[in-house]
């Protein structure tokens, strides 16, 4: 019922926020998904099927949240939760590797991977086909030429996540929606702002930088970079780097961009350690929609975020697990959509993710 109730919720959340969004491949909706996964279930018995899930780091926050929920999905599939084996790769490529081989070396019947480094997808996939264990990327997508190699091959192989591309844009819009009177305190006509990435190898940092940036040129704003940091989602060095950067650009930094609410929150942090106010003199958007940063948002402490759907892609990957498990297979890419959060609907997006 929850389930239900969070994809309804999310539909009119979208209808009222999507603004020329980007494409997303979205293959099937999350409605449909479930039905399939329900039927398969009630013919399969997957209290014996032993499931290994590889986080690249525990200590991330929007990751806290989606190992939980997939968790207490797969339990709720049927699976036991004495065969569900989750392990953290201390953002380690090395530690996880050695996780992998572990679980192989188990003989697990399905591996959930949330990589370290995408660029190790092709060494991860390869051992894993190997050893005939289906194979469900999540939340860091691996290269184009990676996902081709899947289907070329006919591999138990998916990727379910958003797309990046998406998150950036709504992120920039955020900040366009606002016109540019109200963001130009320096009075030079343009967008003067600095952004905070997270891991540059990860897609997902590089197209929400790419494309956040690249909203505003599309609206029709002059930007002007400032400073670019890579904060590595970390909301400590966020808050370093931005007090350096407020430091050396003082008021002409109008806006921050965060590629995601933890460092968002180090931003804030340091903007009103400098005597800033968001929402007044300077503008500050982040990603994933964490519970401390929707109370921001509410408070008009941060200007907005993009709700990373943790619900949705946890629920996707486990029932893509359970498809692979009754033989019925998957799409390559298995895709869901951002929701852009102001005030308006920050409430509903927090209650929900309570």
């Amino acid at each position: 019922m929850k389930k239900k109730f969070v994809s309804m919720l999310l539909a009119a959340m979208m209808a009222g926020t999507m603004v020329a969004a980007v494409p997303v491949m979205a293959e099937e909706s999350t409605e449909a998904t479930t039905e399939a996964t329900t039927e398969a279930t009630a013919n399969a018995d997957l209290a014996d099927k032993k499931v290994g899930v590889c986080i690249y780091q525990f200590s991330d926050n929007f990751m806290t949240l989606f190992r939980t929920e997939l968790e207490n999905y797969l339990v709720g599939l049927g699976f036991s939760k004495d065969n569900i084996t989750i392990v953290d790769g201390v953002n380690d490529q090395a530690t996880q590797s050695g996780q992998i081989d572990s679980f192989i070396a188990d003989e697990v019947d399905v591996l959930i991977i949330n990589p370290v480094n995408s660029s190790s997808a092709s060494t991860i996939t390869d051992k894993v086909v190997a050893a005939g264990i289906p194979l469900v990327y999540i939340n860091r997508e691996p290269d184009a030429d990676e996902e081709a190699r899947w289907e070329e091959n006919g591999w138990n192989v998916t990727y379910v996540g958003c797309d990046a591309r998406q998150s950036g844009t709504y992120q920039g819009e955020l900040i366009a929606d606002l016109g540019l009177d109200a963001i130009d305190k320096n009075g030079n006509g343009k967008v003067d702002y600095i952004m905070i990435e997270g891991d540059p190898e990860n897609v997902d940092a590089q197209y929400r930088t790419e494309f956040s940036v690249k909203a505003l040129e599309d609206a029709g704003f002059e930007v002007n970079e400032l400073d670019d940091q890579v904060g590595n989602w970390d909301q400590a060095t966020a808050q370093q780097l931005v007090a350096n950067s407020l430091s050396q650009y003082g008021d002409d930094v109008e806006v921050v961009f965060c590629n995601n609410d933890a460092m968002a929150l180090g931003a804030l942090q340091s903007i009103e350690a400098a005597g800033r106010t968001v929402g007044e003199d300077i503008f500050l958007v982040g990603v994933d929609a964490l519970s401390e940063a929707l109370e921001d948002v509410i408070a008009g402490t941060m200007t907005g975020t993009v709700f990373n759907d943790h619900f949705s892609q946890s629920h996707s990957a486990a029932d893509a697990a359970v498809r692979f498990l009754t033989g019925e297979g998957n799409d390559y890419y298995i895709g869901c959509d951002y929701v852009k959060v102001t005030q308006e609907n920050a409430q509903d997006v927090l209650d929900m993710v309570k």
